[in-house]
């Protein structure tokens, strides 16, 4: 009964949230465009199963990912998993958390490589490149970049360090492929480090960092705790462009070879 209740909440909080966007569309489609809805019976069952679908993602999220995140967060950064006393710890060895870098890389990795959004988006740049770009090696390359973005920002958490200086290095780096790399993938790279933080990736990423910042001494989850999805954004626009610059080297190395014989 209790989940019920809970959900029926969310249920008309969805609803309330997905309104506007009916009647902002329906609105054009009449209005504006002065033209019936094509297929309004398909529509109307479509909605109803996307405020349905959205409803029960926004309860799994409360009841099970972001507490997942959390927990595993607290007990791997635990002063008795750690050091292995229970006592107050004052000082934080940066190097006794190996494990939590590890725990975020490989829960950057996976979270990724399920993320629907970049599958769409691998998808289509399969489908426009001729399949000169594989939805594999994009995927693969997103997810690692996210995988060192995410471990990078708990060793932030865990040291304490302001989260500028990290963004700005960085953006600098970015902004140095972006002059050098293919032309062909800079777009590409860039959206590919927008649609990692997405459905997934955000609710186990969030529960991470805050879980993270609550546990560590000197920490405050409200400034410490975010700044996770930042660098799952950054990260894979450098891993993007760094892996088809390696790919350019390589051509032109071939070509320069073959050229020579």
């Amino acid at each position: 009964m209790e989940f019920l209740h809970d959900f029926s909440k969310i249920l008309l909080a969805t609803c309330r949230d997905v309104v506007p966007i009916v009647v902002l569309i329906g609105s054009f489609q009449l209005l504006v465009l002065r033209q019936p809805i094509p297929h309004l019976r398909r529509v109307l069952v479509g909605s109803l199963y996307v405020v349905i679908g959205l409803a029960l993602f926004l309860a799994g999220l409360e009841k099970a990912l972001f507490p997942l995140g959390k927990i595993m967060a607290t007990q791997l950064s635990d002063p008795g998993f750690i050091y292995g006393t229970d006592a107050a710890v004052t000082q934080v060895n940066w190097m006794a958390y190996g494990w939590i870098y590890l725990f975020a890389a490989m829960i950057g990795f996976a979270t990724t490589i399920a993320e629907p959004s970049l599958i769409a988006v691998a998808f289509k740049a399969s489908e426009v490149s001729a399949g000169t770009i594989k939805p594999w090696g994009l995927r693969i390359t997103v997810a690692i970049g996210v995988a060192v973005g995410i471990s990078l920002g708990t060793f932030r958490i865990v040291t304490g360090t302001p989260l500028y200086l990290y963004v700005l290095v960085g953006y600098v780096i970015v902004i140095g492929q972006t002059m050098l790399a293919p032309k062909n993938i800079i777009a590409l790279a860039y959206d590919s480090g927008g649609v990692t933080t997405s459905t997934v990736t955000v609710p186990l990423v969030a529960a991470l960092g805050l879980g993270l910042a609550a546990t560590v001494p000197g920490r405050d989850p409200a400034l410490d705790g975010f700044g996770l999805i930042a660098f799952a954004s950054l990260c894979p626009i450098i891993t993007v462009m760094g892996y088809a610059q390696i790919m350019q080297w390589k051509s032109k190395r071939s070509t320069n070879h073959m050229e020579r014989k």
